[in-house]
């Protein structure tokens, strides 16, 4: 088996949803997920959780996660994942393969982690592999509101078309990242260098706002109480 980390980026000062990372989902703090479906998974020869906040760093000693103290500058509201997986590379290194997991991912199941790390295995000419899921609505039907409170359409000339015949999109789930360490592409990350795994849109839904929040809470009960989650 391959030697692979995770990699949980964690700060602490997330505005919208205060203490959004441990606050607490459906009896334990939100974060708790990501670590243990990691954990459980057995795909990981260490779960790394890096932050800024000890309160985070706490609760992820507590779950059984190790913590990396991130720096200042990568601390601040710019800072993207990848300069922070970028960053625990170079404190944790030897490992073939990386994954770079949200601490805001409740629904994350460890059959598409596990599919994720076998067709990065299984091509070697792929960089990336990570969660997507389709769009619930065509984009190509979507129009933009005016400044004068009117509608224009991106792409008039699907307007006539039928749902059916228009090509499905996909976007990022917001999940996982896994990637070959060390390897380089010369396209963007969601580019030719790219698997996606295919996750059903009943096990996505971003956690940005307090209505987002809400909705989180509501899909998981349901999913939970059927015994699909």
């Amino acid at each position: 088996m391959s030697k692979a980390i995770a990699i949980i980026p964690a700060r602490g000062g997330s505005k919208r949803i205060p203490k959004k990372n441990i606050k607490n989902f459906l009896g334990k703090p939100l974060i708790a997920y990501s670590i243990e479906s990691a954990l459980k998974s057995g795909l990981f020869d260490k779960v790394v959780v890096s932050t800024d906040d000890e309160e985070i760093a706490n609760v992820a000693k507590e779950y059984g996660a190790e913590v990396l103290k991130r720096p200042k500058e990568l601390a601040d509201d710019f800072t993207g994942t990848g300069e922070v997986t970028k960053h625990a590379l170079s404190i944790y290194k030897g490992y073939e393969f990386a994954c770079t997991i949200y601490a805001t991912a409740p629904f994350l199941q460890i059959r598409y982690l596990k599919e994720g790390i076998e067709k990065l295995e299984q091509n070697e000419d792929a960089v990336m592999a990570f969660g997507v899921t389709s769009f619930p609505y065509p984009i190509w039907r979507s129009f933009r509101i005016t400044k004068d409170n009117r509608c224009e359409m991106f792409w008039r000339e699907n307007f006539p078309k039928r749902s059916q015949d228009l090509e499905e999109a996909y976007h990022d789930a917001g999940q996982f990242y896994w990637e070959r360490v060390g390897a380089k592409s010369d396209d963007i990350p969601f580019g030719k260098n790219a698997i996606p795994i295919k996750i059903p849109r009943y096990l996505v839904q971003d956690i940005d706002t307090l209505e987002d929040w809400k909705r989180a809470e509501v899909m998981y009960r349901v999913l939970r109480d059927e015994g699909a989650i």
